[in-house]
Order: structure tokens, then sequence, then C-alpha cells
């Protein structure tokens, strides 16, 4: 079997990423950088084809909610390199491409979308969905339902009713996305955990909080305090000192970097060198990737956990979270706005949670299921 042709289909879709402005408040060490949403936007997302000689062909979308496109460079180097080859030589042709990033002044982690459609010929290959290929290490998978998001007053009355939601859909953990003060947060944490009682997941994303170091220590050893699972980034990813020392003074497990997690050597060294306890990561960048890291992680005692929603609108993660056993939750985001935001370009099976738990498709590849009629009125070029 031989890679015949890859091809980039461009659909029109609306962006996941607001316009925004930025304010700053405090001075000093409190200085922080509040957003100020102001309006959505048009985007596009690109959706991958590698067609074999054989008839079986490999899709995945570029990117997840976020990073949905592919330079046509990018598209003429990788046909340069991978037509031609046979597709189920996916370290090979991973280790190419790894080593051909440096001199095409890309980002690590642009060819994860390739990397999916080699994984979903492997599956359509063998007749088998890829989580069974890969090993299968459960039949589903617990999900975490994302609350709160929002820094002003409102921000517990959101919290609130999102926990409700969560409740009643079975969901046994929930993240929280709290951007306010350290201190503000920490009251807030107070109310959500006298809220859902002992036997519920708590974890806290600090992402666009802006803590200082201090502030980052004070709220994690609030956390402990309140049995919460997990902290992630804390701080900026690029503050590797900070981060070592954070790790160093909790208890509570770090989880980082998420904005270097496209690099996957970095990401490993930021595990080894103690910047982190666990592991963030996107199965955007290619499931041969998170099948790397994975094994490091469990190697040092640690797991990955993936940042959703992941290729194809989370139904890649669905399947990674299933094939390795050193992860802990899906993450699911309630609304729309990334599993079903798939449905806008005619993916008529984006993953959704039942009974907090999510399950990957059996059918072959990663199962997704498509209506290609729907998938031509998006599209508008292919390249």
């Amino acid at each position: 079997m031989k890679i015949e042709s890859i091809s980039l289909s461009i659909l029109e879709a609306q962006s996941n990423t607001n316009r925004f402005d930025l304010r700053q408040a405090g001075t000093g060490l409190r200085r922080r950088w509040l957003r100020q949403y102001a309006t959505s936007a048009v985007g596009e997302i690109h959706l991958l084809h590698v067609l074999t000689d054989e008839g079986i062909e490999g899709v995945c979308t570029v990117g997840d909610a976020r990073y949905t496109t592919m330079r046509p460079d990018e598209l003429e180097q990788l046909r340069m390199m991978a037509v031609g080859h046979d597709p189920l030589d996916r370290e090979y042709l991973f280790a190419k491409l790894h080593k051909a990033t440096r001199s095409m002044f890309s980002k690590p982690g642009w060819f994860g979308a390739f990397d999916n459609c080699l994984w979903d010929i492997a599956g359509k290959a063998a007749n088998m969905p890829v989580y069974a290929l890969m090993g299968r290490a459960r039949p589903s998978c617990p999900a975490y339902y994302n609350i709160g998001g929002i820094m002003d007053e409102q921000a517990w009355i959101v919290a609130e009713r999102d926990i409700e939601k969560a409740l009643e859909a079975g969901f046994v953990a929930l993240k929280d996305h709290f951007q306010d003060t350290a201190a503000r947060n920490i009251q807030l944490f107070e109310k959500v955990r006298a809220r859902v009682g002992p036997s519920i997941e708590l974890l806290h994303d600090s992402a666009m909080a802006g803590y200082s170091y201090a502030d980052a220590l004070k709220v994690g050893r609030a956390l402990e305090a309140l049995d919460f699972g997990w902290f992630e980034e804390p701080l900026p990813d690029a503050e590797q000192q900070q981060l070592q020392n954070l790790c160093r003074a909790l208890d509570i497990p770090i989880v980082a970097p998420e904005s270097l997690m496209h690099d996957m050597q970095l990401s490993a060294q930021w595990l080894i060198s103690g910047a982190t306890d666990l592991l963030r990561a996107n199965g955007r960048h290619g499931a041969t990737a998170m099948l790397k890291l994975a094994h490091l992680a469990e190697l040092h005692g640690s797991t990955i956990e993936f940042n959703g929603p992941g290729g194809l609108f989370g139904l890649v993660h669905a399947h990674l979270v299933c094939a390795i056993s050193n992860t802990s939750y899906y993450e699911y985001f309630p609304g729309g706005s990334r599993d079903e935001a798939g449905k806008e370009i005619g993916l008529l099976n984006p993953p959704l949670p039942h009974n907090g738990e999510v399950t990957p498709p059996a059918a072959p590849g990663w199962g997704a299921e498509w209506d290609w009629g729907y998938v031509d009125k998006k599209r508008v070029a292919k390249l």
C-alpha cells in the first residue's frame, strides 16, 4: 500500500477564538492583564485527506478548535516527503517529518493531522478502531465538565448553574476556569467544594488568571486543603524555574505545559526537569507523538492529560484516553463550542459523554461519520 495523494479541504466556519482587547489592572507584582471580549470572527477549518492506492482514505482535521489551518508551503512539503511511501510506516514518516521541521521554519507538531490520517488508514486497513489497534486500556473513560470562566460578580452564579448541569448529567469531575484574584478565587473554590461535597473530583485551571508566584503558592495550598486533584497552568509555561520551585513547594500535582505542548521535546524536558508533575498534551499534534509522551510519563510515574477537544472535534481524544492507561479524564466543554462544532462542517458523530463517560466509536479507524454532501457545501477551496 502506498500514499497516492494528499489534499486539503478548506471549510468556512465560525472561529472558536474571539477577538479581544486587554486592559491592565494593578501595579508591580500585582499587575494583571484582563481580557475584554469584543467580537466573534469567521474562520477556516482545514480537513486533510490522505488517499492510498488501495482506495483507503485517512481523514483528520488540522488542529482542533484552534490552530485549524495548514500553510500551503507545508502541504507541498508534506507531499514531497510522504507521497509514494507506505502509510503504515508511521515511525519512519514521523522521524522524517520531525527532522524536517527545523529546515521548514514550521512549529513543532505541524504534521499532526497527517500522522492522525495514517492512524485512520491503519485502523481501516485492519478493520479495527484506533484505540483497539493501539491496545485498549478501557472501553470508556471518565470525562470532566468545565465550569466557570468569567471574572466578575456573576462568576458564582454561572459556576453554580454549570455545577447543577454537570451533576445532573452524571459527571464525577469538574474543572473551573476562575480568573479573578487569588483571594477571590479561593473563596469560589470553597463554595464549589461545599456545593459538591467530598466525592466529586475538582480541578483548577488558572489560565488567564495571571497569578504571581506568591499568588500561585497561596492558591496551591488552598487547593490542597480543599482536596483538589490538580492545579493547571499556575504560571506561564516559559517560567521553568518558578514552575520547578512551585512543584517542589506543593503536594498538589501541577499540570503543564499548555502553551508549549506543541513541542514534544520541550514537554519531555518540562517533566524530566520537574517543571511539571503531569503532562498536558493535545492529539492535534499527532497520535504517534502522544504515545511517545504517554510512555515517557508512565516511566516517570506520571500521567498525560489531554487538552480538549483534540483532532476530529474530540474523536481522536476519545480513542487516546481509552488506549492509554496513564491518563485520567476526557476534557468536555459544554455548550457545543468544541465537540458539537464539528457538525458545522458535516461531522455527524462528535463524541459526547454519556453518564459522565466518553466512549470511542467501534467503527474502523477514528470512526468519523461524514455528511460529504454537507462538507461540499461548506468547502470554499481544495488544495
